[in-house]
């Protein structure tokens, strides 16, 4: 009988997410698990950078099979660990950008799908030029913010802007995109135009609770369509009394329960990569956002295993 990690007690052998094999033979495998510890994007709060690492540790608490749904993702795929996108100049964020993107390069080239923990938003950038650079993407986006900013503190490319210069660089189709649980202060009340005048849906909050979950995902299939879809899951989507590890909590978030709910409906998109972003584990010693974290990739691998093997038959 073969070895199985999946199968060992939570508390042995070396984390990698989910107990699945570390490997660099991008042949041996059909979905990429992927950390990018990197936070040079972060407008204040960092701590991002060590978010892949705690949650490699948490994910040892994942199962093999998904009990709300039916879904077993490593009987459907093959799931591999292949390591850290770290960058070669993390102090210099463009530099550090083109190292991550060239790292999912072969990912892309080898046909597979990444999943991802960061890391802050910005790292969801190069990740999409890299997977996204033979034509735009549909965009699923759960967050306290819209992260299409511009200009900060004397640069353009910080985690507050990844989503306007992406469309800026075809790598997503702005009608294509929803943004879900948007809430917070503004220092600007024109913070976010550019998504509102891309033709971006907006599902502020409040309409998030006035309409219901499951019109919310009657939305996203409506908005995406069958769109090839990139997933990108920011923890401080969630209210912080779930995830206060994070760099830029804002209270009245949705629950754990409301996302998993809304991942869990995807299974029938074109997903092509999913990222969970922004757990911060030095704000949060209980490890309660990393688990969290470490939960909503889980779901992500479910929902695009199913994706994975409808699209190859």
């Amino acid at each position: 009988m073969s070895f199985d990690p999946k199968l060992q007690p939570r508390y042995s052998g070396i984390p990698t997410f989910m107990r699945t094999p570390y490997t660099t033979e991008l042949s041996e495998i059909d979905i990429a698990l992927i950390g990018v510890p990197f936070d040079g994007g972060v407008t204040n709060r960092t701590g991002t950078r060590h978010g892949p690492r705690e949650v490699r540790n948490q994910s040892s608490l994942m199962r093999t099979v998904n009990q709300s749904t039916g879904v077993a993702p490593f009987e459907l795929c093959r799931v591999g660990d292949i390591g850290d996108a770290v960058p070669d100049s993390p102090f210099e964020l463009t530099g550090a950008h083109d190292s991550i993107q060239a790292f999912y390069e072969p990912v892309k080239a080898a046909g597979l799908l990444p999943i991802s923990a960061g890391g802050d938003h910005s790292i969801t950038l190069p990740i999409l030029r890299a997977m996204a650079k033979d034509g735009p993407v549909a965009l699923v986006h759960f967050d306290a913010h819209c992260d299409t900013g511009d200009n900060y503190l004397g640069s353009r490319f910080h985690h507050g802007s990844p989503f306007k210069i992406a469309v800026e660089e075809g790598l997503i189709d702005p009608k294509r995109t929803i943004q879900i649980g948007i809430r917070g202060g503004l220092t600007d009340p024109n913070q976010w135009k550019f998504s509102y005048d891309s033709g971006m849906r907006v599902i502020l909050i409040d309409e998030f609770y006035q309409m219901g979950v499951d019109a919310v995902i009657e939305e996203i299939h409506r908005v995406v369509g069958d769109a090839r879809t990139y997933v990108t899951f920011d923890v401080d989507g969630l209210d912080p009394v779930y995830a206060p590890g994070t760099g830029t909590p804002e209270v009245g978030g949705f629950t754990t329960f409301e996302a998993q709910k809304m991942i869990r409906s995807l299974a029938d998109l074109d997903i092509i990569g999913a990222d969970v972003v922004e757990v911060a584990p030095p704000f949060d010693p209980s490890g309660v956002t990393a688990l969290v974290g470490a939960t909503m990739m889980w779901e992500l691998l479910c929902v695009s295993a199913v994706a994975l093997q409808r699209r190859r038959g």
